[in-house]
């Protein structure tokens, strides 16, 4: 019932639909969490996986359809910047999707009153920012303190570690694109959810700070994210070729050629959002 909500063809019409479309799945997800699992003493030690899970299951007939409807408009008379216009828009449609996944979640990390669904994330966030007291940081942060978090390494040296743990994720997202095809979703839904406990964590779990929090990650979150989306659409493009078994024929040539355009480009964007995260974000914050 729920993937009837939006379909390809509407999304791509109207993007802008897909970011309510994203909150819902986000809040649902994050209420079933809350409400189903955090009685339970085992899973509850997991239900920021399972938040993203479910977030992952409510998504995923439309990120296949549209991954797929996408593969259908290759046609071996247009050209690569044609094609890239054309693909455009299904790269809108996720980033809504997105969008609304990372409000929602930063909306109900400063809402609830435990941050149980969000462990797994606050976890992440630690190791990234301060795995010499990671630990202490967990706990820090699981209790919703109102301590500043510790800043990182700066200029050439933090562009070129951001970068290439970005870099990282590029990889992964199209590997996974390529084998699982809207698998693809699970990297990205984490993503935000890592996403929105550092908002949260900014934000001093002040709900009238949220804006700002918002403001700060996605000045660069946004380039980012688009890439991570571009270059899934790509190797889920080459994902549903094959299934359509049509590995050897111009038509998959054709989609390999404009997936590598869109991998390209991808890193190209990756790249710009690791300089305005390394050198603009720190001006405006």
């Amino acid at each position: 019932m729920l993937e009837m909500l939006i379909n390809p063809w509407k999304a791509e019409r109207h993007p802008w639909e897909l970011f309510f479309i994203g909150a819902f799945y986000a809040s649902l997800s994050i209420l079933l969490s809350e409400w189903v699992f955090s009685q339970d003493a085992v899973l509850s030690k997991y239900a920021g996986v399972l938040v993203v899970t479910f977030t992952v299951m409510f998504s995923m007939p439309f990120i296949y359809y549209t991954i797929k409807l996408e593969e259908k408009r290759i046609l071996p008379m247009r050209g690569a910047w044609a094609l890239l216009k054309e693909h455009r828009r299904a790269v809108y449609a996720f980033m809504f999707l997105f969008l609304g996944f990372v409000v929602a979640f930063s909306f109900w990390y400063v809402a609830l009153s435990s941050t149980q669904s969000f462990r797994a994330q606050i976890e992440t966030y630690c190791q990234i920012n301060r795995p010499s007291s990671f630990n202490d940081c967990v706990q820090q942060y699981g209790l919703k303190s109102s301590a500043a978090s510790t800043g990182a390494v700066t200029g050439t040296a933090r562009l070129f570690l951001i970068f290439t743990n970005n870099l990282y994720v590029s990889i992964f997202t199209l590997v996974f694109s390529l084998i699982f095809g809207a698998g693809v979703i699970f990297i990205l839904a984490w993503n935000a959810s890592v996403i929105a406990a550092a908002i949260g964590i900014f934000t001093k779990s002040d709900l009238s700070a949220l804006p700002l929090g918002l403001a700060r990650y996605m000045i660069h979150g946004i380039p980012e994210i688009a890439s991570y989306f571009t270059i899934a659409l790509a190797g889920g493009m080459v994902s549903v070729a094959v299934i359509r078994h049509e590995a050897g024929t111009e038509k998959f040539w054709q989609v390999l050629q404009d997936a590598l355009n869109l991998v390209i480009l991808g890193i190209i964007i990756l790249f710009l959002a690791a300089l305005i995260e390394v050198f603009i974000t720190p001006m405006l914050f």
